[in-house]
């Protein structure tokens, strides 16, 4: 008997749903024995197997006899997931409800890097129109410089659905990675003496309702001038003042813990129906990854000159530490573990984790704004 009848998934089998079943192991390696970022990459990973084998069940086949769509379960979960744009609102529901402001309140000034830090989502943007990509898909390439997973997704779903995938990966993979992206390009803009400013940082007891106020008034100022950025800093918010509150202390920690852990599941498995062998294994995608790390590597760039520019003007006992400006990043907490590393490095007195986070929280909180400023922009030009 023919073999295509015996065993149709072997004998559909090609060289990229091998390339893409490797790729899968590779994500799942990464997850398991490297740790990068294993609650998304471990998912993505398996779910990348489940959709390269000709005719998974798991996602949407079209019956040979009848012609009829039968549907897979991952891609029910990618239409009422992610097309639908929950999924990542979801998650931002919980990472509001993980971050405590507390650091910025005290040291305001550091949100600036927050928005310096964000210079690598347009520079790439630009690059990406050069690589021959439409407004809205160099859009949502860019925003993978937000170092930011879900604003990243949501992007994408909404602007170019068929690149979710490698920018998915590339988003999470480069977090991941900042550990080794950051220091060299932090060491090749700044001297030794810059890295050796130590910096002052002000801790005080911020009011109960200054907490409770900030994610109101930033979601009424945020969509009254940019609307479409709504739902993402809406949702942040709304995750932030379930933490801030103090009546609703069961409902923050199921935010925090239940909720994000089964969302994170539920998106990574299903961001996996999009990375199948005829979609991912493209010349675009390549392209797509390499300009994913050059957001990043324009991000940190971003967020140092912004520092040192600030220095120039500066009074000689308020001097930046320019490494923090690579902190504006939304990478939260992994760059500013990098950053204080790297003080510490230079000088063993010097500690700079403090300033380090309230930057990287402003970065947060800019990665959204970028985000919500990227969907009103590419509207109004698209």
């Amino acid at each position: 008997m023919d073999i295509s009848v015996l065993f149709p998934a072997l004998a559909s089998l090609t060289w990229q749903h091998i390339l893409m079943i490797l790729i899968g192991l590779t994500l799942i390696y990464l997850a398991i024995f490297k740790e990068y970022e294993p609650t998304l990459l471990l998912p993505i990973g398996f779910g990348t197997i489940l959709v390269n084998i000709p005719l998974s069940s798991a996602i949407n086949q079209i019956d040979g006899k009848t012609g009829e769509i039968i549907e897979g379960i991952l891609s029910v979960f990618y239409e009422g997931g992610i097309a639908t744009e929950m999924f990542p609102l979801l998650i931002f529901i919980a990472i509001g409800a993980m971050i405590d402001f507390t650091p910025l309140f005290n040291n305001p000034h550091l949100l600036l890097f927050g928005a310096a830090a964000q210079f690598g989502i347009f520079m790439t943007m630009f690059i990406a129109t050069l690589f021959g990509f439409d407004l809205k898909e160099a859009a949502s390439i860019g925003i993978i410089g937000a170092a930011d997973g879900p604003t990243s997704i949501f992007v994408a779903s909404r602007f170019a659905p068929h690149l979710l995938g490698p920018i998915s990966v590339a988003a999470y993979s480069y977090m991941a990675l900042v550990p080794i992206i950051q220091p060299p390009v932090i060491k090749l803009l700044t001297s030794k003496k810059e890295r050796l400013i130590r910096m002052q940082y002000s801790s005080k007891k911020v009011s109960r309702k200054a907490l409770i106020a900030f994610p109101i008034v930033v979601t009424i100022i945020s969509g009254l001038i940019a609307p479409a950025s709504l739902s993402l800093i809406g949702f942040l918010m709304f995750g932030n003042l379930i933490r801030e509150c103090g009546v609703l202390n069961k409902l923050s920690q199921s935010a925090q813990n239940e909720l994000a852990s089964l969302v994170t599941i539920l998106l990574g498995i299903t961001i996996a129906s999009t990375m199948t062998a005829e979609r991912f294994v493209t010349f675009g995608t390549l392209t797509i990854i390499a300009l994913g790390l050059l957001a990043f590597v324009f991000d940190t760039f971003g967020g140092v000159i912004f520092a040192k520019l600030l220095n120039l003007i500066l009074p000689a006992k308020k001097k930046m530490n320019p490494m923090i400006g690579a902190c504006g990043i939304s990478a939260f907490p992994m760059s500013a573990r990098v950053i204080h590393t790297m003080g510490l490095k230079e000088d063993p007195h010097n500690f700079l984790l403090m300033p380090a986070v309230s930057a990287n929280v402003g970065g947060q909180i800019g990665s959204v704004v970028a985000g919500g400023l990227i969907l009103t922009l590419v509207n109004l030009f698209a």
